[in-house]
């Protein structure tokens, strides 16, 4: 017989929880995820709340005749005309803005991730880019003006009989524009480069291709959902500028060409945009218009919304192109 205290005692090993498990949530952890769930719904209310005021009174007050008649200068909302200028002014801005940025801001980026040499300058040039993206824009309008306020710039700016130089025009509020989206197109397209795979690289480079061509001819073509994207991101950005606009486009609702150059002479003149006729015909400004304010803020709503959804579309085609 075998004694009892000869038995060997069996342990019972506890099967560790997987980390997935209820139990594992600590206190804090579930703090935390409640904070989380409770910001991100309130943002969410926020955001829905303004679109739907803005819709509501937006729909309520847009027509036909404010979408095809000039701002007037006028006592009575009745009197001061619709936002068509305006509305050509943003597609201007926002035109020539992207024209300047989208090729700067692609080669930098290709720049930076396919070469970055020397590697200081690119450091140099990131951090730049970066700071870009925090810069008051209100700072950098400034700076616009003191640079097309000299006399350089005059062929590129509104200038007085007199031949002094006021530093406003399109091309002035455009170039400071490309700033502001420069960092979005340089983000999206090395966001883009860096996603593809290195062997695409080296398959390139075994056939005979040297860098630029495997640039032009592989590179590029594949990253062009990044590029769409960082593009139209930018786009958004320059369409809600406000201080920009204000500072180097003028105060004049209506465009005002200047020169006797076709085409080039609405560039060179100023004007508004819809962020900035919003202003001055809102409760806070001088126009005292705030209906037609109300349905050119609904009219802006709807543009940056469907620039919204047109990123979203490019980014989920480009998700999969690398699966």
């Amino acid at each position: 017989m075998i004694s009892g205290a000869g038995k060997k005692r069996t342990r019972r090993v506890r099967k560790p929880r997987k980390k997935g498990a209820k139990g594992v949530w600590s206190i804090g952890d579930r703090i935390g995820l409640g904070i989380a769930w409770i910001t991100g719904i309130f943002l969410c209310v926020v955001a829905f709340s303004v679109t739907i005021y803005l819709a509501v009174k937006g729909i309520s007050y847009i027509n036909l005749d404010v979408l095809t008649s000039r701002p007037e200068a006028g006592v009575e909302q009745s009197e001061t005309g619709g936002f068509l200028d305006p509305m050509i002014g943003t597609v201007l801005l926002t035109v020539l803005g992207t024209a300047i940025a989208a090729p700067i801001g692609v080669g930098i980026a290709i720049w930076l991730t396919e070469y970055g040499r020397p590697a200081s300058l690119a450091r140099f040039v990131e951090a730049g880019v970066e700071m870009l993206v925090g810069a008051p824009s209100i700072a950098l309008a400034i700076f616009g003006l003191l640079i097309f306020q000299t006399s350089f710039m005059a062929p590129f700016s509104f200038t007085a009989e007199g031949g002094a130089v006021f530093g406003r025009s399109f091309f002035a509020a455009g170039a400071i524009m490309s700033l502001i989206a420069l960092p979005f197109v340089v983000g999206g397209t090395r966001e883009a480069l860096n996603s593809i795979p290195k062997h695409v690289r080296e398959a390139s480079f075994a056939l005979g291709k040297d860098q630029a061509s495997t640039i032009r001819r592989v590179l590029l073509p594949a990253s062009r959902a990044g590029i769409a994207t960082g593009t139209t991101l930018g786009m958004a950005q320059i369409i809600g500028e406000t201080a920009v606009v204000v500072v180097l486009l003028g105060a004049s609702l209506q465009l005002a060409p200047e020169g006797a150059i076709p085409v080039l002479d609405i560039f060179k003149g100023t004007g508004s945009t819809l962020t900035s006729y919003v202003y001055i015909n809102s409760p806070a400004g001088e126009g005292k218009a705030p209906e037609k304010a109300y349905a050119a803020a609904f009219v802006l709503l709807l543009i940056v919304i469907a620039l919204n959804v047109m990123v979203n579309q490019i980014t989920k085609r480009g998700q999969h192109k690398w699966g």
